[in-house]
């Protein structure tokens, strides 16, 4: 690996837990709660768990799609390298973009409900003012863009104090809502079924919310170049932290659902935590949750940063974007470049939305608009990693069913849900959505024409990768039969 300067990203600095928090951290738990439950609640009502676990089993085909990739290809760009190595350099390059223009859409649609939530602690009269929170929020994002720009070591510490208090929170509330006696609805198993969904218009709609929630913790894939051990790290903290994430979002979208009525959970919106801490726990619980989905928000926003950034640095370094996003700073091995950037474009972003109206509107469209995103790159990320291990799955059944029907799965649900849902959005999401996406078309063009070398790619194959890492000869081996029933499974 080089960068424009032949100087790379610090080797080592995260271990397997260090990789499991930013997992964990990037699926934000408490912010996705907060800001997602009354949109998923619009969407599908009492539905919203089946919507979460329906989309959690095609999601771990992903994850698993993720993990054999980070296997044979550790690159900062991760899905960019990949589908552009399997499939095509172009697909590839909107895999990418897809990956950095949700990521600074979501630096606005982050930041605006942290500053509206610390305006609420001071004076809860202060954060109805989309302006205020707006300035607010991109104070939050410049003090997050100052952490990642310090390096990987002040990042990880900074991640570990704010997530680590957010999961005593989340945690001391699912045991509170657990014992609390009051309910506004009775529960229902059927939440966790298909009738109420009302077609696969609304499943799809549900789905891409869902995937919003989940969205993420291939964080830890954009940051393998960094952690030790990643062709293994990556894949475990992924599988770990989706796991965890889906039973804290099934416990508060179950603890809503009963102790919340519809018209709270529609009239709270983005303050849904805090109408339901104030349930469970009056006076103080509301407070104490507003705090976790305050440290969540912030959290995510340094993962999501780290994303964007390092996935600008492997385009800048194969020069399918500008080379100066692929240089390093000498002291802190970050792509400082990439990193104003990102906050030059973000900041221009946060005037646009002081003066587009409500919080929760901004919400709701950026939410559907970064589904749709979300959607497309993992969609192909789970076809590539089929490409890539195509030699190998038909070897045993592990392979088949882990390795390819599962990941097939998370493809075909995600990249559905991405064409049956464009006719559910609004105008405004779906133009963000596919206009972002079309946008990137114009840099891919150009750089193309340029003769960038990710154009001739090298193909990724599974066979040839693992041998050249393991340096374990041909592949016609007598070990070969014995490696092969590990690529499924091992992380």
């Amino acid at each position: 690996m080089r960068t424009t300067t032949n100087r790379g990203l610090q080797p080592n600095v995260l271990g397997t837990f260090d990789t499991i928090v930013m997992a964990v951290a990037g699926s934000a738990p408490a912010y996705s709660l907060a800001a997602t439950t009354a949109v998923l609640f619009g969407a599908v009502g009492l539905a919203g768990p089946a919507a979460l676990l329906y989309c959690a089993i095609p999601m771990l085909g992903i994850v698993l799609a993720y993990a054999r990739l980070g296997r044979i290809d550790v690159n900062a760009g991760a899905g960019y390298s990949w589908v552009g190595r399997t499939l095509h350099p172009f697909l590839g390059f909107l895999s990418g973009w897809a990956l950095v223009f949700a990521a600074t859409v979501f630096m606005v649609a982050g930041s605006l409900p942290a500053g509206t939530l610390t305006l609420s602690l001071i004076s809860p009269g202060l954060a109805d003012s989309t302006p205020l929170a707006a300035a607010v929020g991109a104070g939050w994002f410049l003090m997050m863009l100052l952490v990642v720009l310090g390096g990987a070591r002040l990042t990880v510490r900074a991640q570990l104090v704010m997530s680590g208090v957010e999961m005593l929170i989340l945690l001391a509330f699912v045991l509170a809502a657990v014992v609390h006696r009051g309910r506004a609805t009775a529960f229902d198993w059927s939440w966790f079924a298909l009738d109420h969904f009302h077609g696969p218009d609304t499943f799809a709609a549900g789905a891409l919310i869902a995937a919003f929630y989940y969205w993420g913790w291939d964080v830890t894939s954009n940051l393998s170049e960094e952690t030790r051990n990643s062709r293994r790290t990556a894949g475990l903290a992924a599988l770990v932290g989706v796991g965890f994430v889906f039973l804290l979002f099934e416990a508060f979208t179950v603890a809503v659902n009963v102790l919340l009525s519809a018209e709270e959970i529609r009239d709270a919106g983005p303050n849904v935590l805090a109408v339901l801490g104030q349930e469970i726990w009056p006076g103080v619980g509301g407070k104490l949750l507003v705090v976790a989905v305050l440290l969540s928000t912030v959290a995510t926003l340094e993962t999501t940063l780290l994303q964007v950034t390092r996935s600008l640095f492997a385009m800048g370094r194969d020069r399918t974007l500008p080379a100066a996003l692929g240089l390093v700073h000498r002291r802190w091995n970050t792509p400082w470049v990439a990193i104003a950037a990102v906050g030059g474009a973000a900041l221009l972003m946060f005037g646009a939305a002081a003066a587009a109206g409500s919080v929760q509107r901004i919400l709701s469209d950026a939410v559907a608009a970064i589904g749709l995103q979300i959607a497309f790159y993992y969609g192909l990320a789970g076809i590539a990693a089929i490409v890539a291990y195509k030699a190998v799955l038909f070897r045993s059944v592990p392979n088949f069913v882990l390795g390819g029907l599962w990941p097939l799965l998370g493809s075909a649900f995600m990249l559905w849900a991405f064409v049956e849902s464009i006719g559910e959005l609004s105008r405004t999401a779906v133009t963000i959505g596919l206009g972002g996406l079309l946008l990137g078309v114009v840099p891919l063009l150009v750089y193309w024409r340029k003769g960038s070398d990710y154009y001739r790619p090298a193909r990724l194959d599974a066979v040839r990768a693992l041998e050249a890492a393991e340096g374990s000869g041909p592949a016609t081996s007598p070990r070969a039969g014995a490696r092969d029933k590990n690529y499924a499974t091992d992380f």
